[in-house]
């Protein structure tokens, strides 16, 4: 049960927090835009569907070394009753999340800033595969900009670390990234008027409604197996 609730949590921030996608990766929707040589414009959609896998993949990893690291932790120290207490943690990051896709809390902002000194030395990377000399070459580029510091992917990676291992961990963080396709695809251009729906205050303040919802029944669950 608490697996398929891992699974419902990464698809849910993936797709409910297209919003902040689009917020959040404008930039780098630019970057990919004029990365495609002109000649290769018709291919667009190879460009996005390397460049996407490239950027699940990034989740993957991170999702796996999350998962691993704290699944030996909690064996370690407190073994399954560890997992339970990360799992309240990770409800409340939901809570968070939610609050903070609505716009009605930005404290999450901390934690993206926590990321920033990382991603000064990994962002120049992307330099060196643009223009694209082939759709392939959008897969080492959507790697390095999976690791673009997010509170979308960081409170995704909570439910990583309650997965029970790196396996587990991976397909979280893969399931996010999956939930993220209608958003990045829509700032890919292929789905403008997508682009405006998923960024309207309402579709925003539903999100964050729903995340918060589903928070307070992971807290509710957690707190029901520790007792």
């Amino acid at each position: 049960m608490t697996g398929q609730l891992d699974a419902y949590a990464a698809i849910l921030i993936g797709l409910l927090g297209a919003g902040h996608c689009i917020a959040m990766c404008g930039g780098v929707a630019a970057a990919f835009s004029m990365a495609i040589p002109q000649t290769q414009r018709r291919w667009q959609w190879l460009y996005l569907l390397s460049y996407n896998t490239g950027r699940i993949v990034s989740y993957a990893v991170a999702g796996a070394l999350v998962g691993g690291v704290f699944a030996g932790l909690a064996d370690i120290s407190m073994g399954k009753q560890g997992l339970l207490w990360l799992r309240l943690l990770a409800g409340i990051m939901m809570i968070l999340l939610g609050v903070y896709l609505a716009r009605w809390w930005s404290g999450l902002l901390w934690l993206e800033r926590l990321g920033g000194g990382l991603w000064r030395h990994i962002k120049p990377l992307a330099g060196r595969f643009v223009p694209f000399r082939s759709p392939l070459a959008a897969l080492p580029f959507g790697m390095i900009w999976g690791w673009l510091p997010c509170g979308l992917v960081y409170s995704a990676l909570t439910w990583s670390a309650v997965s029970g291992g790196a396996t587990q961990g991976a397909l979280v963080m893969a399931l996010f990234g999956l939930g993220t396709l209608p958003a990045l695809l829509a700032l890919g251009g292929l789905a403008g008027s997508l682009r405006h729906w998923l960024n309207h205050p309402r579709f925003r303040q539903f999100s964050g409604i729903l995340l918060i919802l589903y928070g307070i029944f992971s807290l509710y669950e957690a707190v029901m197996l520790l007792g």
